[in-house]
């Protein structure tokens, strides 16, 4: 989750992009708001990496997706069209992840953190990426409510997910990276 526009400093592209390469290598699924900006670029990591990657568009179709929202789709291997508007699609795109990773950011990523803080998720955030990402330490504090979210931050895109899937390995091993019981069996 990240900017989709505004000043995109080519230097925290490079690093979105090194957010998806590794997303990839630890053979996670990417899903984003299939957005351009900092989410593409962190699509475009992934992609390089034989990832699979998974887009949750605010159109109706196809044509609405590119026409309407400006938006890119030839990289995903799948684009789910729920013509929710570009807030509506934040709840499905939040819900569908096991960690939410955060670079940059501004209105729509705030969005898209306060869903994730307020259901209990595990929050990467990527530092020094400029935008919401580097606030959110201060927004938490002033939320000043437990939901059980975990947030872990690093300015390396490498270590951020190898600590974030770390995390979410030891979360499901306690029964707590889902709001049901993990039985084994």
């Amino acid at each position: 989750m990240g900017s989709a526009g505004g000043d995109m400093d080519e230097d925290i592209c490079a690093r979105a992009r090194a957010l998806g390469e590794h997303i990839a290598k630890h053979d996670c699924i990417m899903i984003t708001g299939a957005c351009p900006g900092l989410p593409h670029e962190a699509v475009k990591g992934a992609r390089a990496n034989g990832g699979l990657i998974v887009g949750i568009s605010p159109a109706l179709s196809l044509e609405e997706h590119i026409n309407r929202y400006h938006s890119p789709y030839e990289e995903y291997d799948l684009l789910i069209f729920t013509g929710d508007g570009l807030m509506g699609r934040e709840v499905e795109a939040i819900r569908s992840c096991d960690i939410v990773a955060i670079v940059g950011g501004r209105s729509g990523t705030l969005g898209e953190f306060a869903i994730a803080y307020d259901e209990g998720k595990l929050i990467a955030v990527l530092r020094q990426t400029n935008g919401i990402a580097d606030h959110i330490e201060d927004i938490v504090t002033m939320i000043n409510k437990d939901t059980s979210a975990e947030l872990i931050y690093d300015h390396d895109p490498e270590r951020l997910v190898e600590r974030a899937v770390e995390a979410h390995d030891a979360r499901v091993k306690l029964g707590v990276a889902y709001k049901f019981p993990v039985l084994d069996g």
